[in-house]
C-alpha cells in the first residue's frame, strides 16, 4: 500500500472516529434525559460506587437502578471512543488533530466527576445544567476536529461582517441551550422526587427561553440571506440551512411540549435537539469562517471587508 493510500485510510478512520463521537455523546444527552425524565436521578444513590457496598447494584434491580446503572455504563463506550480518537490522531503526527483528541478525552473524565457531584449534591439542578453542558461542549469539539481532519486551521482567521454575524448567531445558540437547562431546573422532571428545583418561576425562564429562541432564529436567518447573497460556496450555504431546519424541528418541539404539559416523550426527543443544535450551529460557524479556498467570499465581495 503507498503513502498516499495509507494516508486516506488513515483519514477515513479519523472521520469514522471524529463522527463515532459525535453521535456517542448525542446519544449520552438523551439517555442522561432518560435518567432525569424517569425520576431514576438517584437509582444509584451514591458515586463512585452505585451503592455503600459495590460499584453495581445487588440483588434484584428496581427499575431506576436499572436506568441509573446503564447510563453509567455508557462512559465506558465514550472512553473507548475517546481513546481510539486519541489514537488515531497520534498515529496522524498532526498537532492541531491531537490536542483536539486530548481535549475530547478530558472531556469524558470531567462529566464523570459533574455526574458524580451531581449524584452527591442529591440533583442539585445547577450542577445538574453542566452535566448537560459538558456533553454540548464535547460535540462542539468532535465537529471541528472532523473538519480539521481535511482542513487544517487557516494561517490567518477570516474576519469581515458575516463571520461577525456567525459568532453572534453561535453564542445567541449557548444563550439559548444554557437558558434552557435553567428551565428545565424551575420544572417537574427532577430526577428524584425527592430533589429541589432552582427556586425560579418556571413561565418566566419559559418566556425568557422563547425569546433567546427567537433571537437566535433572527440571526440565524440573516446569516442565510448574507451567505446567499455574498456567493459562499454550496457547503456554507447547506451548513446554514440544515442548522435552520434544526432550529424549526427544535422550536417546534418545544411549543408542543410546553402546552402539553411537559410529555416525557417530547422532552427526551428536545435533549436530541439541543445536542442537534450544538452541533449544527458549531458546523455552520466553521463553515462560514472557513469557505472553500477557491471562493472566499472576502476576495470579492466589498461587504464582506470591515
Amino acid at each position: 500500500m503507498g503513502v498516499t493510500a495509507r494516508l486516506k485510510r488513515l483519514d477515513d478512520w479519523l472521520i469514522g472516529w471524529a463522527w463515532a463521537s459525535i453521535i456517542a455523546n448525542c446519544v449520552i444527552v438523551v439517555t442522561g434525559g432518560v435518567v432525569r425524565l424517569t425520576g431514576s436521578g438517584l437509582g444509584c444513590p451514591t458515586w463512585p460506587r452505585c451503592t455503600e457496598e459495590s460499584f453495581t447494584p445487588h440483588g434484584a434491580y428496581d427499575v431506576h437502578q436499572a436506568i441509573e446503572f446503564g447510563n453509567r455504563m455508557l462512559t465506558y463506550v465514550l472512553v473507548a471512543v475517546a481513546v481510539g480518537t486519541f489514537v488515531a490522531a497520534w498515529q496522524s503526527g498532526r498537532r492541531d488533530l491531537r490536542r483536539l483528541a486530548l481535549v475530547m478525552a478530558l472531556g469524558i473524565p470531567a462529566q464523570a466527576v459533574i455526574g458524580g457531584i451531581t449524584v452527591l449534591t442529591d440533583l442539585n439542578p445547577w450542577i445538574v445544567s453542566l452535566h448537560l453542558i459538558c456533553s454540548l461542549v464535547i460535540i462542539d469539539v468532535a465537529v471541528l476536529f472532523l473538519q480539521r481532519v481535511s482542513h487544517p486551521a487557516p494561517e490567518v482567521a477570516p474576519r469581515g461582517a458575516v463571520v461577525g454575524l456567525a459568532w453572534a448567531t453561535f453564542a445567541a445558540a449557548w444563550a439559548v441551550l444554557y437558558v434552557g437547562t435553567v428551565v428545565t431546573g424551575s420544572g417537574p422532571h427532577a430526577g428524584d422526587a425527592s430533589s429541589d428545583r432552582n427556586g425560579l418561576s418556571p413561565l418566566q425562564m419559559s418566556q425568557l427561553h422563547a425569546d433567546l429562541v427567537f433571537l437566535f432564529v433572527g440571526l440565524t436567518l440573516g446569516l442565510l440571506f448574507a451567505v446567499l447573497a455574498g456567493g459562499y460556496p454550496r457547503a456554507t450555504r447547506t451548513a446554514v440551512v440544515w442548522l435552520l431546519v434544526v432550529e424549526v424541528a427544535q422550536g417546534a418541539v418545544g411549543f408542543v411540549q410546553y402546552f402539553t404539559e411537559l410529555p416525557v416523550v417530547l422532552v427526551a426527543l428536545h435533549m436530541l435537539g439541543a445536542a442537534l443544535i450544538s452541533a449544527t450551529v458549531t458546523w455552520a460557524l466553521i463553515q462560514v469562517r472557513e469557505p472553500a479556498r477557491s471562493s472566499r467570499p472576502s476576495e470579492r465581495v466589498p461587504s464582506q471587508v470591515g
